[in-house]
């Protein structure tokens, strides 16, 4: 039946069929078929003689009608609130790795943090994907209900869904916040601002609560001061603009993510403020660009691409053995890297210009 599938689904193409490469290595479509599929029960001479046919037509093998026969598209969905920026390209990166290695195609979709565009995004990818990698603020179990095909493999990346019937993958970065303000303070700032990034962005929640509950905890005696940012270098550069102006300005400045920091920095410079000695800086994500700026930023260090790499690991075992496989919930526990832009922790001690802190 496979091979009658995919010699009648060729027949009305005007490109090289299964049937031309048949006739011409003298052999049956089966023959054929078996090769292009890499069976071992086809002799060495016949094998040889289909691949040579294959080559000499240049033929190629009717998408779909291997997608009928296997039941799979060789397709991973990948549901992204944005595509534009550092963080994005790594972790399309690390996914990327992933699907190169098993011979899988991306279809990727941006769903700019809207919980309708997420939905329609979704039931568009129904039937062109054997699973979905998705990050969005928006997801819930009514969204994925009402949209999604049942038996769909799905992974949840930064999801603020608690559903035990999807794996999830999580970035720790309340801890990752409240170790990167301790740091701070360890380096004798007090004073010390957080510009934050969008309200809906559980990331974005979850660095903005570990900010404040440190503070707290510090018993820094001073309040904490909190600016609007969208993890844009643009809110960044308008939030140091504001901080340069005060007439008490902070002694440092944790930034929700490296953009925003790299923001900060620059409407420092303008106003004539050295980092570190005026004002330190710090970010969240250790994006590439966080080691070239000068000086070099201090940050949380999150495995962007790694959780690239592992989204798409488990979403694989789900889709190669969904009986045998079952949900997992991770949580990836970033790291302080210390570099110039913060200062050293007093008393000063000898460390690396770029060393890891552990987080407790």
């Amino acid at each position: 039946m496979t091979d009658q599938l995919m010699a009648r689904l060729e027949r009305n193409s005007s490109q090289p069929s299964i049937r031309d490469v048949a006739r011409k290595a003298r052999v049956s479509i089966a023959s054929v078929s078996r090769v292009m599929n890499g069976h071992d029960t086809v002799g060495a001479e016949t094998r040889e003689r289909v691949l040579a046919a294959v080559r000499s037509l240049h033929y190629v093998p009717h998408s779909g009608a291997r997608s009928l026969a296997t039941q799979r598209t060789n397709v991973i969905g990948v549901l992204l609130p944005d595509l534009h920026g550092e963080f994005f390209s790594e972790l399309i990166r690390g996914i990327d790795a992933v699907a190169r290695q098993q011979r899988l195609q991306l279809l990727l979709s941006s769903t700019h943090g809207d919980a309708a565009e997420l939905a329609v995004a979704i039931r568009t990818m129904r039937g062109r994907v054997d699973g979905l990698l998705v990050m969005s603020p928006h997801v819930d179990a009514t969204l994925l209900d009402k949209n999604l095909p049942g038996g769909l493999p799905i992974v949840l990346l930064n999801s603020p869904l608690e559903d035990t019937r999807h794996s999830t993958l999580t970035i720790d970065s309340y801890r990752g916040a409240r170790a990167m303000v301790r740091h701070l303070i360890k380096c004798g700032h007090r004073r010390i601002a957080h510009v934050a990034g969008p309200e809906l962005n559980l990331d974005a929640q979850e660095r903005l609560r570990g900010y404040r509950d440190e503070m707290s905890s510090a018993q820094a005696r001073v309040a904490p001061q909190v600016l609007p940012g969208d993890f844009s270098e643009k809110s960044g550069y308008l939030a140091g603009r504001r901080l340069s102006a005060q007439p008490e300005r902070p002694d440092a400045v944790f930034a929700a993510n490296d953009v925003i920091a790299v923001g900060c920095m620059v409407a420092f410079r303008e106003a004539g403020l050295r980092v570190p000695d005026d004002i330190a800086v710090a970010g969240f994500d250790d994006i590439p660009l966080a080691s070239l700026v000068s000086p070099a930023l201090t940050t949380v260090r999150v495995q962007i691409a790694d959780l690239g790499r592992s989204s798409l690991e488990q979403l694989l075992l789900s889709i190669e053995s969904p009986e045998k496989s079952r949900p997992v919930s991770r949580t990836l526990v970033p790291e302080v890297m210390v570099r110039e832009s913060c200062g050293a922790e007093k008393p000063l001690k000898r460390r690396s210009r770029r060393q890891a802190v552990e987080l407790p």
